[in-house]
């Protein structure tokens, strides 16, 4: 197999770099969490070693995987959520990205085993309705994969909570998977609050679809098909 190593490379600093998003939005505590990367144009991606300081994370130390989950370059161990991550991108060919955290308040929505209802527009705008549960699961196989991809099949949300564990977000790359943490986040946050004030307002459907056929759509600029990164901002 002939590897673009300038691709590879690309990714390497892209996932590494991004890991700072996920400490800025105080999405991760200590070791964990972790976002992976497609590399463009070939069978592989990228992700966090497994353990390693958020501090102590650079391109080099980036984990390079086949779509088993097999180590093809990299000296540490990979996430111990690569299983997952390989499924996912094995399954789900249009996801480029992938991104893990046990934010405080989307993981107590997961421990609940409950969908964070669309009651506010920017969850329209980002998700197109409810970010929906996922069934348990144990860590270390693609046990995670399976339930991450039978979740999000045919659903327009990008993110998941996995019951009794975290959330897990898809994007078109590691950078738009990263955004749909952060935004889920903030959705699972404000949604709580809502719900210590009383009973929260639904969206209607057809509202929700106009939001999010916006945001996707119309929103942002447009001067070619697509945004330079890949994501909308």
């Amino acid at each position: 197999m002939t590897v673009d190593q300038t691709a590879v490379d690309a990714v390497r600093e892209d996932v590494a770099r991004l890991h700072d998003h996920l400490v800025r939005y105080n999405l991760v505590i200590w070791t964990g969490g972790n976002i992976s990367g497609r590399v463009p144009g070939h069978d592989l991606f990228v992700i966090k070693p497994s353990g390693v300081d958020y501090d102590e994370l650079t391109p080099q130390n980036m984990i390079l995987c086949d779509l088993d989950g097999v180590v093809i370059e990299g000296e540490h161990s990979p996430s111990s959520d690569t299983a997952a991550h390989a499924y996912v991108y094995r399954n789900m060919p249009e996801v480029g990205g992938v991104v893990h955290t046990h934010s405080t308040y989307a993981t107590a929505w997961a421990a609940r085993g409950e969908a964070i209802p669309c009651v506010i527009t920017g969850q329209a705008d980002e998700f197109g309705g409810e970010i929906p549960v996922g069934p348990f699961a144990i860590i270390g196989d693609d046990t995670i994969g399976r339930g991450i991809v039978a979740t999000l099949t045919g659903h327009r949300s990008r993110a998941v909570l996995m019951q009794n564990h975290g959330v897990f977000t898809i994007g078109k790359n590691a950078r738009d998977a990263v955004k749909a943490a952060v935004m889920a986040e903030d959705v699972a946050r404000t949604v709580h609050i809502s719900r210590q004030l009383g009973e929260p307002i639904p969206i209607a459907p057809a509202a929700i679809d106009s939001l999010f056929n916006r945001y996707q759509n119309v929103y942002g600029q447009h001067e070619s098909t697509e945004h330079p990164t890949g994501a909308l901002a």
